[in-house]
């Protein structure tokens, strides 16, 4: 009895909970989805895939025919490259803020945070950099906008791991933040006693989240008045605290762990009640995929669900019913052919020298919050990924775009942590001491790539990462991609037209 106490406490059941509730909690956590969605039926003008669903094959990689992209039912309309794009960006009205990454932004002519502006879209223009200590120390995941209080918030991610930096901006002039906190998150002698990975707002723009991944450290705060940032709340959820999602009401943050997701009951911090207690309500983990990114909260006819995100392990998107938030149910899995179980050895052997990450996604959207018709995401290699989710018994991919492969342009693209990622590594260097030196001119970039040279070697850059989540623009998305920087894309109204009542989730 005791050893199935402890099964059920370990994967998320408290330990009342009936044995129906632990035969299917049982079965969700070993279940592995061996079913890819329906491939999109590709019209005219599109250049798609030539293997399987969200392959890029090494045969392409090798032929350069993956330098051409891939496209179904969608197309670019424009776009600013730069010098790449960090892990995540955000966007507001018709403006983008391209994340930077540390030490490749500080090699840029435009080091920091690149404020792009898109209102005409077939020629997005630089507008201003926000270089800041948080800027300048790379945003990681933490880049994300408030839409109703007009607030662009990121903190100083160098390397997984940041501490103390944070800077709020007021964005009613999207193609010109203003700093509101020169002091307190901004000033090096001023720091904030939080650590960061990830970050997000609540929907009401109140709070601002923090979690520093390793060991579970997470902090509210509290943005009531933007200009004096304070910690209201901090606590540990566990062994690693991720990216998250927050009910429409703030009360609720379901926080991404290992496998799986924590329910973090957080109305104290929403009611701001003095020494507010976040208690845990439910969690739920699996074995299918791991290091689970985010969460998008939706509701279908009423009901509360989630689409939450596995950047690892093959694990796809999985739809969660948590109208009972201390039993989340998972309803569905979204994955692509290449994801499947079967193929693994095929996405090791394709994805083989691109270094890190290859077709797992990392960030999605939907494009309204109450009974979505599509979901988009950045799946890494895969490229940008759209969804029919407006069934969700019936989910399957209507278009998608992988942008052209920047292979052997590393040198170009100093903010991209996939080229910085891709360089092994100089003999007696460090990396950002490599660039820094080609960057200067010690190295002639010809004869660094020249394999004779023998003093550097890359990754191949022969598929893109598109880490970060496509933003919804009627039926046109912002996104970036660290090779590609920003770019909008258009889908084609064939198979995509946005809801009449569509409501932008676009920074919330």
């Amino acid at each position: 009895m005791v050893v199935v106490v402890t099964a059920m406490v370990a994967i998320g059941l408290p330990s009342g909970a009936s044995a129906q509730d632990f035969g299917r909690t049982v079965h969700e956590f070993f279940d592995i989805g061996r079913s890819a969605v329906p491939r999109a039926d590709c019209g005219p003008g599109s250049l798609p895939e030539t293997r399987m669903q969200g392959d890029v094959p090494a045969a392409d990689r090798d032929s350069g025919r993956s330098t051409q992209g891939y496209r179904c039912n969608m197309s670019m309309v424009g776009g600013y490259a730069g010098r790449g794009a960090g892990i995540t960006s955000t966007s507001f009205e018709h403006c983008a803020y391209v994340g930077s990454f540390f030490p490749g932004t500080l090699l840029s002519e435009h080091p920091g945070v690149q404020v792009i502006d898109a209102s005409d879209p077939a020629d997005p223009r630089l507008t201003a950099t926000l270089t800041e200590p948080a800027m300048m120390a790379g945003t990681w995941e933490t880049l994300k906008v408030n839409t109703s209080r007009k607030l662009l918030v990121g903190t100083g991610v160098p390397l997984a791991l940041g501490a103390g930096y944070l800077s709020v901006y007021d964005i009613s002039d999207c193609a010109h933040p203003r700093l509101l906190n020169p002091g307190v998150g901004t000033h090096p002698m001023m720091p904030l006693p939080i650590t960061t990975h990830e970050g997000g707002f609540s929907p009401d723009g109140r709070t601002y989240w923090a979690s520093g991944l390793v060991p579970g450290f997470l902090s509210a705060i509290d943005l009531t008045d933007p200009a004096n940032p304070r910690v209201i709340w901090q606590g540990l959820t566990g062994i690693e605290a991720h990216g998250f999602g927050v009910s429409p009401d703030g009360n609720r943050l379901y926080i991404s762990a290992v496998g799986g997701f924590t329910v973090l009951d957080v109305s104290a911090v929403q009611r701001r009640d003095p020494n507010p207690q976040v208690p845990h309500v439910g969690r739920t983990f699996w074995t299918d995929g791991w290091a689970t990114q985010h969460s998008i909260p939706v509701t279908y006819d009423g009901v509360p669900h989630l689409f939450t995100v596995d950047e690892g392990g093959s694990g796809g998107v999985k739809l969660i019913d948590v109208s009972d938030d201390a039993h989340p149910q998972i309803v569905e899995k979204i994955k692509l052919e290449i994801n499947l179980p079967e193929n693994v050895d095929s996405a090791v052997g394709s994805a083989m020298g691109n270094s890190l990450f290859s077709y797992d996604p990392h960030y999605c959207t939907a494009d309204r919050p109450a009974n979505p018709t599509a979901l988009a995401c950045g799946w890494v290699s895969s490229g940008i990924r759209v969804f029919d989710v407006s069934d969700p018994g019936s989910i399957h991919e209507i278009a998608y775009f992988n942008p052209p492969a920047r292979t052997n342009r590393n040198l170009e693209i100093w903010n991209s942590p996939h080229a910085l990622a891709s360089i092994i590594g100089i003999p007696g260097m460090t990396a950002p001491a490599a660039l820094r030196s080609m960057a200067d001119g010690l190295f002639d970039p010809a004869q660094v790539l020249s394999a004779r040279a023998g003093r550097v070697a890359f990754g191949d850059l022969s598929a893109d990462w598109c880490m970060s989540p496509p933003e919804w623009r009627g039926d046109q998305l912002f996104v970036t991609c660290s090779d590609n920087g920003f770019m909008v894309l258009q889908l084609d109204n064939a198979v995509y037209t946005p809801p009449a009542d569509q409501q932008s989730t676009v920074g919330s």
